[in-house]
């Protein structure tokens, strides 16, 4: 082990708040243990004073751990992060939900900044999400993209971790009920209208009973419904900051990628013709588009020869993405994923197909571990 010592992360420390690593006496036994409590000012300096040390390895954050991880690492710490972000968001009306969604947001940010095109890969490929929990991935997708487009788009650090923030809560109030609509296929009932409609106010009440204090966060999840032309709820509204008018671009783009029970996803190119038909000569839409592409890593295409392939990576140009066919020309299932250079013109894509005309079902980490190939 190698140590320092603790007054020169004091920045890391502070009075009344659970310690983030273990505090070591001079001698290197244990003092003090991750998660106790220092109750006063003159406790904290006395332990600056008297040399206590800690381990270098604890002071190593969630996002070093990602940045310095293998990238075959990689998937399976999507998975993880993936599932704590939504058993926080699940888990909203518990004390601490503040504190706990700074902790799980975080590494995720780390993950879409280490490698975009898996960030995307999360995106389109929603394999063993289940529609019950469609308000939850839904969030979590929108709040991926809408940190990749706040990226585009030049946005300072800051704007672009709120951003984030912004969509992963922008539905919390109707979590549940995102997902009993997602397998309903009756009409969606005066009762169920009436939440959907008030659910940005009800959200942003829980944000702040969970002493979310922002107010550009949480306006911003007020008003993450509101159209330009005032179509939007709450009604009467116009004019909206950039944070609500990204996160209700990137909400409608992720919600047309997703399948419900009673509808395919859409595939990604027609949700990219669709988002600019809906918004044309719009700066944001059009960073969106760009930043997934016509063919984003994660969606299926046939290519000239006949085969089926999965995109992995963006490529040198909007139409020559990197992709692994997992076919033969005959439709017969190859036993490995054979990567093709899409510029080639026998490899050509002839156009994006939709999950349920791929007969391969591959596990999404094996999926995703292509793209590092």
């Amino acid at each position: 082990m190698q140590f320092s010592q603790l007054a020169t992360v004091k920045h890391r420390v502070a009075v009344g708040q659970p310690l983030p690593f273990n505090v070591r006496n001079a001698d290197h036994t244990l003092l003090l243990a991750r998660g106790q409590v220092v109750d006063t000012f003159d406790q904290m300096e006395a332990l600056f004073t008297r040399g206590a040390l800690v381990d270098i390895a604890e002071l190593r954050s969630p996002r070093d751990h990602i940045k310095d991880a293998p990238p075959e690492m990689l998937p399976k710490l999507w998975g993880q992060c993936m599932e704590r972000v939504g058993e926080t968001l699940q888990n909203s009306a518990q004390e601490g939900f503040g504190k706990a969604l700074e902790d799980v947001t975080g590494p995720v940010q780390a993950l879409i900044e280490r490698d975009s095109d898996l960030a995307i890969f999360q995106v389109l490929r929603q394999d063993g999400n289940g529609f019950t929990q469609y308000g939850v991935t839904h969030s979590i997708h929108t709040a991926i993209t809408s940190f990749l487009v706040a990226q585009r788009l030049g946005w300072d650090e800051a704007s672009v971790q709120k951003v984030f923030k912004v969509a992963l809560t922008m539905n919390l109030s109707m979590l549940e009920l995102q997902g009993q609509l997602a397998v309903q296929t009756t009409p969606v009932t005066p009762e169920q209208r009436a939440l959907i409609h008030s659910h940005p106010q009800r959200s942003v009440e829980m944000l702040r009973l969970s002493g979310i204090e922002d107010s550009d966060w949480l306006d911003a999840v007020a008003h993450h419904h509101v159209a330009p032309d005032g179509s939007g709820y709450p009604a009467g509204q116009h004019e909206v900051s950039d944070l609500a008018a990204l996160v209700r671009r990137a909400d409608i783009y992720t919600a047309k990628l997703s399948p419900r029970s009673g509808r395919d996803a859409m595939a990604a190119d027609r949700a990219g013709r669709a988002m600019f038909m809906y918004d044309p000569g719009n700066s944001m839409t059009a960073a969106l588009v760009k930043e997934f592409g016509v063919y984003p890593p994660g969606c299926f295409v046939k290519l000239v020869s006949g085969e089926t392939a999965v995109v992995v990576k963006r490529g040198p140009s909007v139409i020559t993405p990197f992709v692994a066919a997992l076919t033969t020309p005959t439709g017969a299932t190859l036993t490995e994923p054979v990567p093709r250079d899409t510029s080639k013109r026998e490899n050509a894509i002839s156009g994006v197909i939709g999950e349920k005309s791929v007969s391969v079902k591959l596990a999404p980490e094996k999926l995703m571990k292509l793209a590092l190939a």
